[in-house]
């Protein structure tokens, strides 16, 4: 992906997610001495706001792209934030020193490991004894407007069982507490955040950004795939979410909280 298409898609992430960053900045409650372990932080908005809570301790940003990661190590400098860093690392198998940090947060970064009971293992092995974890997740496709609606797009003929995906692995609550339980956390809690996504000021932007989502590239250029009439079908479909205030999917996630036994 161009640096410019990357930049694009920082700021839109960024964007789409506001209301649901508030929340969670508030439940996070980073404090002022606090190590913070950011996962999947992405362009890092997430570490910068945890850095800036942790003015005397510190804030460490992971994820596995490269691009995202360098967009985040210029923002975080051009802030003078010195006590933010950030690495290419998986969560699932990066060697974390033992209760290396007092607090793990993830903004929809959680969802996607490969083993997500060694994942968590190895994240409660980073947190301190009684260090807390603030997730966010997505709830189940059905309740997230904007993942059906791009689905009907791609294929309104559809009408067997839509395939899993990585993005609702943890929209489970009784099967998502068992997965902490068992890596070593305790005290969780679920809290439901129902606000909408935004997704850019008209149809046009929307569709631009929405065209390099994985499943909407492999529909475009699927062989047998009609590419001007799925873009036509996702142009209505967006036209349909505009609002005074751009284009507004309704979504449901889940913040979860806990901490790590002892």
């Amino acid at each position: 992906m161009a640096e410019e298409a990357v930049l694009n898609f920082a700021d839109f992430y960024d964007a789409e997610l506001a209301l649901h960053n508030a929340h969670f900045r508030v439940v996070a409650a980073v404090g002022h001495s606090d190590r913070v372990l950011d996962i999947g932080c992405g362009a890092g908005q997430t570490t910068r706001d945890a850095a800036r809570a942790a003015e005397k301790g510190r804030a460490h940003g992971i994820d596995l792209s490269v691009t995202m990661l360098e967009i985040a190590r210029r923002r975080s400098a051009e802030e003078g934030l010195s006590n933010a860093t950030f690495e290419v690392a998986d969560a699932q198998n990066h060697v974390f020193a033992q209760g290396e940090f007092d607090i793990c947060i993830s903004r929809f970064g959680v969802m996607f490991f490969a083993d997500p009971a060694a994942a968590f293992a190895n994240i409660a092995n980073a947190l301190r004894p009684g260090g807390r974890f603030v997730f966010m997740v997505w709830q189940g496709r059905d309740r997230n407007e904007w993942a059906t609606g791009i689905h009907e797009a791609l294929d309104p003929e559809a009408t067997g069982p839509v395939a899993a995906s990585k993005a609702f692995s943890l929209s489970e609550p009784s099967v998502t507490s068992a997965l902490l339980e068992t890596a070593g956390f305790t005290a969780i809690e679920f809290y439901e955040i129902n606000e909408p996504v935004y997704y850019g000021p008209n149809p046009q932007t929307a569709l631009a950004t929405i065209q390099t989502f994985e499943n909407v590239e492999k529909a475009l250029n699927h062989p047998t795939a009609t590419a001007a009439k799925i873009r036509a079908r996702l142009l209505d479909m967006l036209e349909a979410h505009q609002t005074l205030h751009g284009i507004h999917f309704d979504s449901r996630a889940w913040l979860i909280t806990g901490r790590r036994h002892g």
